[in-house]
C-alpha cells in the first residue's frame, strides 16, 4: 500500500458515491415524465424478475405521459401490474398493444416532501464521502506507524484527501441544488 494507491482508491470511491447519488436523484419524480422513472420497476418475465426496459420499449408520448410497448403481447398485463405495484404512485392504463403511464402533477406539499428526500440522499452521499476520507486518513496513519512515510508526507496526503473531499462535497451540493430547483419548478 502506497500513498498514491490510497489517494487513488479514495478518489475512485468518492466518484462512485457521486454516481450513486446521481442514480438515486434520477429516481425522484419531478412532475414531468421521463423514461428513467421506470428504470427500477421489475416485471415477472417467465419466472425471473426482469427490468421493464428489457421486455418493452419505453418512450415519451408527451410531457406528462410515458408509453410502454411490450415486445410480447402477453407481457402487457404483467408490466401494467408491475408499474401499478411499484412505489412510484403511477396508474398505468392499457390501450391496445401499448400501456400509457400518465405522471400526475405534484402538489406543493408533495414537492416539499421530495425536496426533503433529495436533501436526505445528499446527506447520505456526504457521509459516505467523509467515511472514505476517514478510511484514507487511517491508512496514512498506518503507513506512518509502519515507517513507510514521514510525518510531512502524511500531513500532505491528509491535506490532499481533504481537498478531494471538499471537491466532491461541493459537487454533491451542486447536484442537490439542481435537483431541488427541478423539483420545485411547476
Amino acid at each position: 500500500m502506497t500513498l498514491a494507491s490510497v489517494k487513488s482508491s479514495a478518489d475512485q470511491r468518492m466518484q462512485k458515491s457521486i454516481e450513486t447519488l446521481k442514480a438515486d436523484l434520477a429516481k425522484v419524480r419531478t412532475g414531468r415524465a421521463h423514461t428513467g422513472i421506470l428504470d427500477h420497476v421489475m416485471v415477472d418475465y417467465y419466472g425471473s424478475p426482469t427490468h421493464v426496459s428489457q421486455v418493452a420499449n419505453i418512450t415519451l408520448i408527451d410531457a406528462r405521459t410515458i408509453g410502454v410497448q411490450p415486445w410480447e403481447k402477453k407481457m402487457l398485463n404483467a408490466i401494467e401490474k408491475a408499474i401499478r405495484d411499484s412505489d412510484l404512485g403511477l396508474n398505468p392504463a392499457s390501450q391496445g398493444e401499448m400501456i400509457r403511464v400518465p405522471t400526475p402533477p405534484l402538489t406543493e406539499e408533495r414537492r416539499k416532501e421530495m425536496v426533503k428526500l433529495v436533501k436526505t440522499e445528499g446527506e447520505d452521499a456526504k457521509i459516505a464521502i467523509r467515511n472514505i476520507r476517514r478510511d484514507a486518513n487511517e491508512s496514512f496513519k498506518k503507513l506512518l506507524k509502519d515507517k513507510a512515510i514521514s510525518e510531512d508526507e502524511e500531513r500532505r496526503a491528509q491535506d490532499d484527501v481533504q481537498k478531494l473531499t471538499d471537491k466532491f462535497v461541493a459537487e454533491v451540493d451542486k447536484l442537490l441544488a439542481e435537483k431541488e430547483k427541478e423539483v420545485l419548478t411547476v
